[in-house]
This record gives structure tokens, C-alpha cells and sequence, in this order.
């Protein structure tokens, strides 16, 4: 893919857990998925674009749905989930000589920095890929919402959401052949639609800290460097309210 002007200087990658398995084997990992990804990462931070990532635990535990676990408890276990993924893919990144520290805001010295956002904002300055681990360290918050805290407090120009469907549609195009994508909505019409692409608080705070998201599908992990570079695929989750939703296609 030739080179060409950034859109963005700074990003907050989101990765999912599921995007980090292996489906028909029945893993956890990927490993060839795992190292595409650390590829155009490392190409990322070549090119000069300041990288954090924030990684879900979808493919190890979803502590919202740990039956027969006090939430609190399922929720510490998403987070230790995270740190395994975020470890995974640290290794995955030092592999392709790329620098990259790992940060988490619940003490584990022997894995992990204590996370700090000043710390970690001159780590992206100095060209360094930081790596988020364990969420926000408190129970009942999504890692959507974490992800969108850790867009704010190190000034990321855009949240980059890489998932398994290309954007945001009207209805589940697994499900609904007639659904339709959008190519611009807001974050708070896509809760108020229930169409499931970001939860309530991560919403409320990418309005009030004006963070864009963008989602777009990991099939190809190529389009995270699409999107840095102005090619318009997926959505843009805006955070104006007053945006005006539009169908891609065209309805």
C-alpha cells in the first residue's frame, strides 16, 4: 500500500479479544492474525503515527456475563483477561524491533508499568507503542468506556474501533440482508438505537471530550492504516450529536 498524508498524529487503537482468536481451532490466539496486526503497528509507529491500544477479553472472559459470578468478581476477571491479551500482543510487537510498554492501572510490577498518563504520553512521544491494560482497574466499566477515557487523557486525535463488521449498520447484516451501513453517526444515536456499537457512559464522555471514533472491520488489518490515511471506509462514530446520520449506501 503506497504511503500518503495522515489523517492522524495520535490514535487509540481498540482491538476486541475475539480479534486476537483462533475461531475454527478453538484458541484463544491467532498467532498469525496476532503478528499481521503487530506488523501494521509497527508500521504505524514507522510512519510516525503515535499509537495506544486499548485490547477487549471477549475471547477469554466477559465478566458482564459470568453466570453464577458476583459481578464485581467476574469483572476483576475481564481485567486479568485483558493483561493476558495485552501481553500477548506486547511480545507480538517487540518481535518486530518495535518499542512498546505496557501499562495498567492496578499494580502487577512484575508484568506491567503503573499506568500514568503523563508517563504515557511522553512514551508516545518519544515513538513508543503503550499498551492499556486492565481497564480502568474499577468493576461495572466496559472497556469501550475505558478505551474512550484513555483517548482523553492522552489526547488521542481519533479512537480507531477494528471489529469483525465493517461499521455500523441499521440492523445485524449477519441477520438482516436489507441492513444498512451508516457512513456518519453520532455516539449517542447509536445508543439511543440500541445498535450496540458503543455502551452509554463511553458515549457520554467521547461527547463531552469531543473524541471521533472510527469502526471498520479487522478481516484485513490494512484498513487501520486506511483509515489513518483518509480512505473513507467504515463509520465515523461522531461525537456531535447534531451530525446528521447517513445511510452508506445511499438508501
Amino acid at each position: 500500500m503506497a504511503e500518503g498524508k495522515l489523517r492522524f498524529n495520535r490514535v487509540l487503537l481498540k482491538l476486541s479479544g475475539e480479534a486476537l482468536a483462533d475461531k475454527e481451532n478453538g484458541s484463544i490466539f491467532d498467532a498469525e492474525k496476532i503478528a499481521e496486526i503487530a506488523e501494521i503497528i509497527a508500521r504505524m509507529a514507522k510512519e510516525g503515527v503515535e499509537v495506544g491500544i486499548v485490547i477487549g477479553a471477549g475471547n477469554i472472559w466477559r465478566g458482564a456475563y459470568g453466570e453464577g459470578v458476583r459481578r464485581a468478581r467476574a469483572d476483576q476477571m475481564g481485567m486479568l483477561g485483558t493483561m493476558i491479551n495485552c501481553l500477548r500482543l506486547e511480545d507480538a510487537v517487540e518481535k518486530t524491533g518495535t518499542p512498546v510498554a505496557l501499562m495498567s492501572p492496578i499494580p502487577m510490577n512484575s508484568f506491567a508499568e503503573q499506568y500514568n498518563f503523563r508517563t504515557a504520553s511522553e512514551y508516545l512521544s518519544e515513538g513508543k507503542v503503550v499498551i492499556f491494560g486492565a481497564g480502568l482497574g474499577i468493576p461495572y466499566i466496559s472497556t469501550d468506556t475505558a478505551c474512550v477515557v484513555r483517548a482523553a487523557e492522552i489526547g488521542a486525535d481519533v479512537i480507531l474501533m477494528a471489529k469483525n463488521i465493517d461499521g455500523v449498520y441499521n440492523a445485524d447484516p449477519r441477520k438482516n440482508p436489507d441492513a444498512r451501513k451508516y457512513r456518519v453517526i453520532s455516539s449517542y444515536q447509536c445508543v439511543k438505537d440500541g445498535l450496540k456499537a458503543i455502551d452509554e457512559s463511553a458515549a457520554l464522555i467521547a461527547a463531552e471530550q469531543n473524541i471521533d471514533a472510527y469502526a471498520f472491520s479487522l478481516e484485513d488489518p490494512e484498513n487501520i492504516l486506511r483509515v489513518i490515511r483518509g480512505e473513507e471506509i467504515g463509520t465515523l462514530l461522531s461525537s456531535d450529536e447534531e451530525t446528521a446520520a447517513e445511510f452508506y449506501p445511499e438508501a
